[in-house]
């Protein structure tokens, strides 16, 4: 079985044969393939909300993975060993929460902030540049971008970006699919093409392809028409 992730924002800890440790957030999409009979879990970290575990800015995590000792200590290693040995689902829960809890520090004004920043992309569509996430905030462009590489591991511009092409997949799995063009330039992207690639990059597949398999995942598709892992 083969997992992909798309390119995010969030930090995820992770418990997977092959797949152990702290993932920061992504630009590219990432594929793990599972062999055999396994099992694991993982934790996908608030947006925003990782830099009180991490004593460096989140944007050091971006694009790379840590082993999980090397940011929880000791417990990592307890949690890992208790995860592998599981027998249900509740013991895996109970080990990565153990784990969280036993590291978990204060929540900062700056992290509260970081969050809803992000959670102010993610409800508002019309968002698609810096300048008018800043003014949404009431701070400078400035003064997000420094929010961003602090506490959310990325650019605010790539965050925007991809709640953006949330917004697109989303459109794209409806029954009638939305014009492309016009997709494009509502997502505030000045042509079809850079759309496209970038709606692949993030996803792994193109608009089309995307919205083919969603569709046959609607309820109703007939049997055997949904893609394979």
């Amino acid at each position: 079985m083969t997992s992909r992730w798309w390119a995010n924002l969030s930090v995820h800890l992770t418990f997977f044969p092959g797949a152990c440790g702290v993932y920061g957030p992504a630009h590219q999409l990432f594929t793990h393939r599972l062999s055999g009979r396994v099992h694991g879990i993982g934790a996908r970290i608030r947006p925003g909300c990782f830099r009180p575990f991490l004593d460096a800015p989140v944007r050091t995590l971006a694009d790379r993975s840590v082993d999980v000792a090397a940011i929880f200590g000791p417990g990592a290693a307890i949690a890992e060993k208790t995860i592998r040995n599981a027998r249900t689902d509740e013991e895996m829960i109970t080990a990565i929460d153990n784990l969280l809890i036993a590291c978990r520090r204060p929540i900062t004004r700056a992290t509260r902030a970081a969050a809803e920043a992000v959670e102010t992309i993610a409800a508002d569509p019309g968002i698609t540049r810096v300048a008018e996430l800043a003014a949404a905030l009431g701070l400078s462009v400035r003064a997000v971008q420094r929010l961003f590489a602090e506490h959310v591991g990325t650019t605010p511009k790539w965050a925007i970006r991809i709640y953006r092409l949330n917004e697109a997949a989303r459109l794209l799995a409806a029954p009638i699919p939305p014009d492309y063009a016009d997709l494009a330039t509502r997502l505030g992207y000045s042509d079809q093409p850079h759309f496209i690639r970038d709606f692949r990059a993030v996803t792994g597949a193109p608009p089309a392809e995307y919205a083919r398999c969603a569709r046959r995942l609607m309820p109703g598709a007939p049997d055997g028409a949904k893609p394979g892992n």
